[in-house]
C-alpha cells in the first residue's frame, strides 16, 4: 500500500518541520485553504508574500534550532513588504512603525543602535522563529485571510514546540499573541508578555518591557548562547543575501 506524502506535493517545507507538522497540511481545512488561495489568485488578487516565501520562517529556523518564538498576527499587506517572517521586511523597504518600536526598545534595553533596514533574517538564522498566525494576506486588505485555516496550522506549530522542546522563550506581544500562547507550559518555557509594539499600544508597556535582555538572561541561565539582537548594515546584509547558496 502506498503511503501518503507528508505534505501536498506543491508545499516545500523545511525537513525538520515537515517531519513534525507536515501531516497537518493534508487535513481537509488546509486543502480548502489551498483551493481558496488558488481561486483568489485566479481572480486577480495580489496575495502576499509570494508563494515561495509563505513558509520562509520555517526555512530560516529549523525546528531543533529554535530558541525564541515571536508570534505575529498576519503579514504586512503593502506591496513588497511581506517575505514570510513576522515583523520583518526586506532591505530597502521602509521600516514599518511596529518594527521601529521594536528597534527603539532594543536600543533602550541593550544600547544597540537602530539598523538602517527592517530585515530580521539574521535573528531567524540564530534561532528566533518569526511566526505569523496567518501566513498570507491580500494587498491593502489587512486580515483578508484570517479564519481560512492558517490559525489551526500555526496553533499546531506552537503546540508541537511546547510539547517537544524545552527552555524556549516565547515573546507574546498583544492580546492576540497572548491568546494563541495560552497552550504554552510555563514550567517548561519562559513566556514574556507585553502590549503590541504598534504605535497604538506600544506606550502602554511594550516600550520599557526589556524582553530582549530578559530572553538572553534566560537562555544563558540554561547554558545557551544568547541572541545577538544587533543587525548588520543594509549593505552588508544585501551582500550576504546576494551570495549563491
Amino acid at each position: 500500500m502506498n503511503e501518503q506524502p507528508a505534505t501536498p506535493p506543491s508545499i516545500q517545507l523545511e525537513p525538520s518541520w515537515k517531519d513534525r507538522v507536515g501531516d497537518w497540511l493534508l487535513q481537509p481545512q488546509m486543502r480548502e485553504l489551498s483551493r481558496f488561495l488558488r481561486e483568489r489568485k485566479a481572480a486577480g488578487a495580489a496575495v502576499f508574500p509570494p508563494g515561495p516565501q509563505i513558509f520562509a520562517a520555517f526555512d530560516a529556523t529549523p525546528f531543533e534550532q529554535v530558541k525564541v518564538v515571536v508570534l505575529g498576527q498576519d503579514p504586512y499587506h503593502g506591496r513588497g513588504q511581506a517575505h514570510g517572517l513576522s515583523f520583518s521586511v526586506m532591505p530597502g523597504v521602509p521600516v514599518p512603525p511596529s518594527l521601529l518600536n521594536i528597534y527603539k526598545e532594543i536600543e533602550a534595553d541593550l544600547g544597540i543602535a537602530r539598523p538602517d533596514h527592517g530585515c530580521l533574517l539574521p535573528w531567524a538564522r540564530q534561532g528566533v522563529l518569526l511566526l505569523n498566525a496567518v501566513l498570507t494576506v491580500e494587498e491593502s486588505s489587512a486580515g483578508a485571510h484570517q479564519g481560512r485555516g492558517w490559525e489551526g496550522f500555526t496553533d499546531h506549530v506552537v503546540d508541537v514546540l511546547n510539547r517537544e522542546r524545552e527552555g524556549l522563550v516565547f515573546l507574546l506581544w498583544g492580546s492576540y499573541a497572548q491568546q494563541k500562547g495560552k497552550v504554552i507550559d510555563t514550567r517548561r518555557h519562559r513566556v514574556l508578555k507585553a502590549p503590541h509594539p504598534s504605535p497604538l499600544s506600544a506606550h502602554r508597556g511594550f516600550l520599557g518591557c526589556r524582553h530582549f535582555s530578559m530572553a538572553n538572561d534566560y537562555l544563558q541561565q540554561r547554558g545557551q548562547a544568547p541572541i545577538d539582537w544587533s543587525l548588520p548594515s543594509r549593505s552588508a546584509l544585501e551582500a550576504d543575501l546576494a551570495r549563491p547558496g
